[in-house]
């Protein structure tokens, strides 16, 4: 549950100190990691704090758990293993057989395999829209519409939707709206406060920061909802272990000064390769003409550290391009304080292709860290050649 004594606190106050309680046996200022299995009764269902056995319930979970939903402005939040756990969690929660998802025609690839490969054999349907054009969302409704998915920034072409716009839709359809806030973080975008139901989360990426750890998580703002996850939750079983459940508590802290980074690095980065002969489209809401900078400036504190472009030589050169750089580490996964690049078309979208979400073959996507800007600037030049 949220702690409400952190609700009237700026943002970087709560990374710090929500669910960030001293030790009460030594005065630690860091939560222990209680690396525990189970828990002594005190006696047939003397539950100490209320826990029995850490698939239900850990106290370094829980202090990330409360962390999250603070972070967001929610009333509960769940921490899990990864985030394709806390998705699949979340429409096995929302989703019954016979029942239909709208989701959007740019989207993390393993969501996308999640929702045609695993949830569709289970008699749900779904359909694609352009969640960036209200119009486009609305004609994909059916009466038994229960969810409307939603990324953005998108994942790789950082599309832009406006959340109270589609949260309206939602509403109108009866439809629970789901805003995947990885890309910008909470310290960036507050989807909750904007009308969503529910915020996903890949904790490996931003909240985590450095690369280190693999998690998920999901935040509501009802605080039923909330507990019939928690439910869902304990009975299926992948949650988030106690020692990464510490480690992404640990890069929280320095969530709200990392991304001040990742966003100015990003906007220097995005604006020499406007300039780049070599490039033909660059993908960034911070830039004035990308058709959602307007929609991103209203409902985001700053643009992120996401960028992808398109190299005028075709998919082989923007394979060659990833290939040739020297700091940007050819890798999947973002958000880490180390800059990436990768080829999404045959790394982290390969999933897929010959979809209505295929990206185009000629696209690299970069997460820009938190170096010195003028030694990464220098890397993409030579790497463009």
């Amino acid at each position: 549950m949220s702690d409400d004594s952190h609700e009237h606190q700026s943002f970087e106050t709560r990374a710090i100190h929500a669910g960030n309680t001293a030790d009460p046996l030594t005065g630690a200022v860091v939560p222990p990691i209680y690396q525990v299995s189970t828990y002594k009764q005190d006696g047939v269902g003397g539950l100490r704090g209320g826990y029995e056995y850490s698939r239900s319930a850990n106290p370094t979970r829980t202090a990330l758990e409360e962390n999250l939903a603070a972070l967001e402005g929610g009333r509960r939040g769940l921490a899990f293993a990864s985030g394709l756990a806390a998705e699949d969690c979340l429409l096995r929660t929302l989703l019954a057989p016979g029942d239909h998802v709208v989701i959007p025609n740019d989207a993390y690839g393993g969501t996308f395999r999640l929702f045609a490969k695993v949830v569709s054999r289970w008699g749900v349907e779904w359909s694609v829209a352009d969640t960036s054009d209200p119009a486009s969302v609305q004609a994909a409704l059916t009466p038994k519409t229960k969810v409307i998915w939603v990324e953005t920034p998108s994942n790789p072409l950082l599309g832009i939707t406006d959340i109270a716009v589609v949260a309206d839709i939602a509403r109108s359809a009866g439809a629970k709206l789901v805003v995947d806030n990885t890309f910008a973080s909470p310290y960036l975008q507050q989807p909750l406060a904007l009308g969503a139901d529910v915020v996903v989360h890949s904790l490996t990426k931003y909240m985590g920061g450095h690369s280190d750890v693999v998690g998920g998580a999901l935040v509501t703002a009802d605080a039923a909802l909330g507990e019939e996850l928690a439910y869902h939750q304990n009975a299926m079983g992948a949650v988030a272990g106690p020692f990464d459940s510490w480690i992404v508590l640990r890069g929280i802290k320095t969530l709200a000064v990392r991304m001040d980074r990742h966003a100015e690095n990003a906007a220097k980065v995005a604006e020499m390769l406007t300039r780049h002969p070599k490039v033909h489209k660059v993908l960034y809401p911070g830039l004035a003409e990308h058709p959602g900078h307007e929609v991103a400036a209203k409902q985001m504190r700053n643009f992120g550290g996401m960028i992808s472009f398109q190299v005028t030589g075709g998919e082989e050169e923007a394979v060659a391009v990833c290939a040739r750089t020297k700091i940007f580490t050819l890798a999947e996964s973002l958000g880490g304080v180390e800059s990436l690049i990768e080829h999404p078309g045959r790394m982290t979208h390969a999933s897929v292709a010959g979809s209505a979400l295929e990206v185009p073959a000629d696209l690299v996507r970069l997460s820009v860290g938190i170096e010195n800007a003028d030694d990464l600037l220098a890397d993409l030049t030579q790497a463009l050649g």
